[in-house]
């Protein structure tokens, strides 16, 4: 297991950032390693966001002095999206099969956590969330046509798109992670736009699904606008002062995971895109 450890960073200092200090703040280059678990720690609000691809053996998510824990999810809840092939979850010794696209939230206190490939010729790419719990909830599997539904946008505005919510208050509970995923139609291009900001929660997008093509990621202040250009199976840290949208050269899904104070999916702050600089 591999833990990149990031800071956080006050919105005065973000505007002067040149490019290559803005990806190395934000971006997370890499998520995706052959028999690893790649994972980044960002104190804003404690997420752990990252990706597991288990091919010749099993990889397990252990604890450690990073997070001063005996075992993993200690002190944490986890949320698990499958980007790969066929996949299994071993928690404390029950297995969840999870087929492309299957989600599963794992309460705290479960002390082994190991994932595996079915197919290591088409593995499995677990893509992961964490964030500090403070009790301890089922673990529970849900596939995307368990999921709450919020299809939003239009045709004409390149924004059509449903929201698939995973972890959220309207399936299941948890302490404070809430994750999903957004799948863009053919001829849409745009997500969350128009954008907004949240000062509650911060949030992490995982851009997949691209191909070639690429996502101009925009975030900054509404008034201090900067942008961040996203490859596929690629991750960015959003801070709650910063907006976070973006356009693509193609359609493409995201997934998404909040954590902070609340889990009110609609408590938000509206900018009107007219008034973004």
């Amino acid at each position: 297991m591999k833990l990149d450890i990031r800071y956080p960073s006050h919105q005065e200092d973000a505007k002067h950032y040149t490019t290559d200090r803005l990806r190395k703040e934000y971006l997370i280059e890499k998520v995706f390693e052959k028999d690893e678990a790649l994972l980044t720690y960002s104190h804003f609000d404690r997420i752990i966001a990252g990706g597991i691809m288990p091919v010749d053996t099993q990889v397990e998510l252990v604890g450690g002095k990073e997070l001063a824990s005996k075992y993993f999810l200690e002190r944490r809840e986890l949320g698990v999206i499958n980007v790969g092939a066929a996949g299994r979850v071993l928690v404390d010794g029950e297995v969840y099969e999870l087929a492309p696209r299957d989600g599963l939230y794992v309460g705290m206190g479960a002390k082994e956590l190991k994932f595996e490939s079915v197919d290591k010729e088409n593995p499995a790419k677990f893509y992961i969330n964490s964030c500090p719990a403070h009790t301890t909830y089922p673990t529970v599997k849900i596939n995307i046509a368990q999921a709450a539904k919020r299809p939003l946008g239009t045709v004409e505005g390149c924004n059509k798109r449903v929201i698939n919510q995973y972890i959220h208050p309207s399936v299941l509970k948890t302490c404070q992670l809430c994750m999903g995923l957004t799948e863009l139609e053919p001829g849409s291009n745009w997500n969350s736009m128009p954008c907004h900001t949240h000062e509650r929660r911060m949030e992490v997008y995982f851009y997949f699904e691209l191909g070639n093509n690429i996502v101009f990621h925009m975030m900054g202040e509404p008034d201090e606008t900067r942008h961040i250009i996203m490859h596929n199976e690629q991750a960015v840290i959003s801070p709650s002062w910063s907006i976070h949208c973006g356009a693509g050269t193609s359609n493409y899904a995201f997934i998404w995971g909040m954590c902070g104070e609340n889990q009110e999916f609609d408590d938000m702050d509206n900018i009107n895109p007219l008034d973004l600089k």
